[in-house]
């Protein structure tokens, strides 16, 4: 049978947004190692820079021990140890589980009698138990739950979000036996004030997570639809929901790009177990569908805008303000912008992309796509407000300055005045 370890030591293995918050948390309290592929990560870290801007260099002090690694042996100290790594999904939007067997992998070369394995990565109801433990067990040659125990507890990190830290919003938890999800739910709770849920199995906390953003992305996908009827009605859907939104229980979701590394692709993971065990989702993927084609809707409109002025839309010059998925935040994963800017170019217009929050050597890595250091005044014919930084809202109005005499500014954040914007979602 199954125990727990007595004493602590905590090995993450993962040091992106997810991961580091909760090696620094750890840090303050146990010997933590924090572990990543990725030598240049751990090099800033060590220089107590985070590219991610989710810890300042006081944060990573505060974290007095908490390590940093690249070398898999040096995991060996840990007996409990925490899997924070990416879960994506392909170009046919089926799991990519390629991340998480790797780091199942480097944990269960390492592993000892009595250490504990926690997952937090987003995966659909069964994964953990059904393709991790495998991996566990065949290369530490252990037995789960009887020489080690495997423990679910998913993230529920907000890139950019200074009020909702790992610190202040609940905890589930989850864990293979009894007495683990006791140790998990007890280790958690240590770091996490705001308190810890512990369900009834991996299965549930896995299923709970999964849910989360399959909730907001038909709660977005709504809204989009909504915006397309109102659009060819020729009705404000932002008007339309703030006369909705004076009901006291009417939920104020709004239109826009879905993208980042949970909504745009959690539902995806359920669909597919879902299609796994013989039911064939129509709800949750109608929602997919409407939200993966916002991008080339919003250049459609743009188009079409330029086109009833009698703008010449072959070889215009467009600029599109913001890349990351979302605002005040370097984050580029699955960033929907980019759609809008891939069809723009089926025009062949003239592209610029300008976001002071992203690093452009990421940008180009991830997407091919190099950010101007700084638009010129007076060159484009169409202007996109596409992500809400908070240095576009500083500007207002102003951003027409980057426009020539006659263009279109298209706000799909909504930071301007209604009547400030030529298009709005």
């Amino acid at each position: 049978m199954y125990t727990p370890p007595t004493s602590i030591s905590i090995a993450v293995i993962g040091l992106g947004y997810v991961g580091l918050p909760l090696a620094i948390e750890f840090g303050k309290r146990y010997p933590t190692v924090g572990y990543d592929i990725d030598p240049r990560r751990v090099t800033e870290l060590r220089d107590r820079i985070d590219r991610t801007l989710e810890a300042s260099p006081e944060d990573l002090r505060e974290a007095a021990r908490l390590s940093y690694t690249t070398d898999p042996e040096d995991l060996r100290q840990a007996n409990v140890y925490i899997v924070t790594v990416p879960t994506p999904i392909d170009d046919h939007k089926r799991p990519d589980l390629a991340p998480l067997l790797g780091a199942a992998r480097t944990a269960g070369r390492v592993i000892g009698r009595g250490d504990v394995v926690v997952f937090e990565s987003t995966v659909y109801p069964g994964a953990t138990e059904e393709l991790c433990v495998p991996v566990l067990e065949r290369e530490s040659g252990l037995r789960c739950n009887e020489d080690f125990a495997v423990g679910y507890s998913p993230e529920r990190i907000n890139p950019g979000d200074r009020e909702r830290r790992l610190t202040t919003i609940v905890k589930v938890t989850s864990a293979s036996t009894p007495e683990a999800a006791e140790f998990v739910d007890r280790l958690y709770a240590a770091i996490v004030p705001a308190g810890t849920h512990k369900a009834s199995s991996i299965r549930v906390a896995e299923a709970a997570k999964v849910i989360e953003n399959t909730q907001r992305d038909l709660n977005i996908a709504l809204m989009n639809e909504l915006a397309l009827i109102f659009n060819r009605m020729g009705i404000d859907t932002e008007e339309v929901l703030t006369a909705a939104g004076t009901k006291w229980n009417f939920l104020p979701f709004r239109p826009g790009l879905v993208g980042g590394h949970c909504i745009g692709v959690d539902p995806y993971y359920l669909t597919y177990k879902a299609e796994a065990v013989g039911y064939h989702p129509q709800v949750i993927l109608a929602g997919r569908r409407i939200n993966d084609g916002m991008g080339c809707y919003v250049a459609g409109q743009l188009v079409r805008q330029m086109l009833r002025r009698r703008m010449l839309v072959d070889d215009a010059n467009v600029l599109v303000m913001g890349l990351s998925f979302k605002e005040n935040c370097p984050d580029l994963r699955n960033s929907k912008v980019v759609d809008i800017v891939t069809e723009l170019k089926t025009y062949n217009i003239n592209v610029d992309v300008y976001d002071p929050w992203v690093n452009p050597d990421s940008a180009r890595h991830e997407y091919g796509i190099t950010p101007v250091a700084m638009p010129h005044a007076g060159k484009y014919d169409a202007i996109v407000l596409a992500v809400a930084h908070r240095q576009f809202r500083e500007l207002g109005a102003a951003v027409r300055s980057y426009g020539k005499r006659q263009h279109v500014l298209y706000d799909l954040k909504h930071i301007l005045p209604r009547d400030a914007s030529d298009l709005r979602l």
